[in-house]
């Protein structure tokens, strides 16, 4: 009975490898809130999640002043019971990012100690259902890239081994994407992917529009093409066309999923491992996908992602855009690839290798609680 003993706390920010843009924001910095737990038995276990530039101070407040100190005693193993408890305990900030990107800090850290002290990597602590998971790439899809840059690493994905690229759309004018996408459909070829990503920018009469374009590129998705909480505009949209309708980076409870599912309002969901709250809801959300026979494609953190793809029978994708190179060691933050498929660490733990020095260096609050 592993007790919690101390929990340690960085925000760790992180400026992305290249400019990143869509189609309402640009990625500026990544504030990354850290958590390490500490229990009696000398077992440890590392935790994160994210922002793209706004309200990690307010993550890293809610974990200070909230949670963290409702864990020092807990035994770690009860991760269930943890997750629940401190959902419960921020009730009035729920469901909702900030509480959520909490959670999932805390989750994670004792799903790395749970998987470390068992001697099993994440993807077989969690179920074990794959070897790899093919890779897509976002790094090369940006909105404000030229056709032609467009071109350029598209092609260059592909050779590297990438199955796909994702896209980003939302120009002005619909003549804008068609253009771009055309260009890259024409350079790589009809049986390499190529997914779409709005953003959440359009309207539903405009994404109807946009989607009839769209189809004649056999894309692969139509990711975020409306704001997440117009559910009845995305049963719309999914009723009008032809394309996959994939939507979940901007959706924060397992439940919210539920109704898009039974509406039949998207045909792929992105559960975001940070943005559902950790891996307990993360693989939650996978299994209710299962049952509407129905892929899970996460968005973002491919470091945690890759795990959790493939300890679960319907996860197609990881998405590719790193991160994380600043503060950890080895070489891709410990994913490996071949030949375009992602493998998931044989390490124990959640297969994430920190570089401790590179956090204390680059971490802008530092917090602890519990230790004496």
């Amino acid at each position: 009975m592993p007790r919690i003993t101390q929990v340690e706390l960085w925000q760790v920010n992180l400026a992305p490898p290249v400019p990143r843009s869509d189609a309402i924001q640009s990625f500026v910095v990544q504030e990354t809130p850290m958590v390490r737990i500490t229990c009696d038995d000398g077992s440890q276990g590392t935790g994160y999640s994210y922002t793209i530039g706004t309200g990690g101070s307010s993550v890293m407040a809610l974990l200070q002043d909230h949670l963290a100190p409702r864990l020092v005693g807990r035994d770690a193993d009860d991760i269930e019971a943890i997750w629940k408890d401190l959902f419960f305990h921020t009730h009035a900030t729920a469901v909702g990012a900030i509480t959520a990107l909490a959670l999932a800090t805390i989750d994670t850290a004792l799903w790395d100690a749970r998987c470390r002290r068992s001697g099993l990597p994440l993807h077989k602590a969690a179920g074990g259902a794959q070897q790899r998971v093919a890779m897509y790439s976002t790094e090369g899809g940006w909105l404000h890239l030229s056709p032609e840059q467009l071109v350029t690493q598209s092609v260059e994905a592909q050779a590297l081994g990438f199955k796909g690229v994702k896209i980003k759309v939302g120009r002005p004018h619909v003549s804008e994407d068609m253009a771009r996408l055309t260009a890259v459909r024409e350079a790589v070829g009809d049986a390499f992917e190529i997914m779409i990503d709005a953003n959440q920018c359009f309207t539903v009469g405009e994404a109807i529009r946009r989607a009839h374009h769209y189809e004649t590129l056999d894309i692969a998705w139509f990711e975020e093409p409306l704001p997440a909480e117009d559910l009845g505009g995305h049963e719309r949209l999914a009723q009008s066309t032809s394309l996959p309708i994939a939507v979940g980076e901007s959706i924060y409870s397992l439940q919210h999923f539920r109704e898009y599912l039974q509406r039949g309002a998207c045909s792929i969901i992105q559960a975001d491992v940070a943005r559902i709250g950790g891996i307990t809801p993360w693989l939650k959300c996978a299994h209710l996908a299962e049952s509407f026979n129905v892929p899970i494609c996460p968005h973002f953190l491919m470091e945690l992602h890759v795990g959790l793809c493939a300890a679960v029978p319907n996860a197609p994708w990881v998405e590719y855009i790193p991160q994380l190179d600043s503060v950890t060691l080895g070489e891709g933050c410990g994913m490996a690839s071949e030949a375009g498929f992602a493998i998931p660490s044989a390490q124990p733990g959640l297969g994430i290798e920190w570089d401790w020095q590179a956090v204390e260096r680059l971490a802008v609050r530092r917090a602890t609680v519990g230790g004496n």
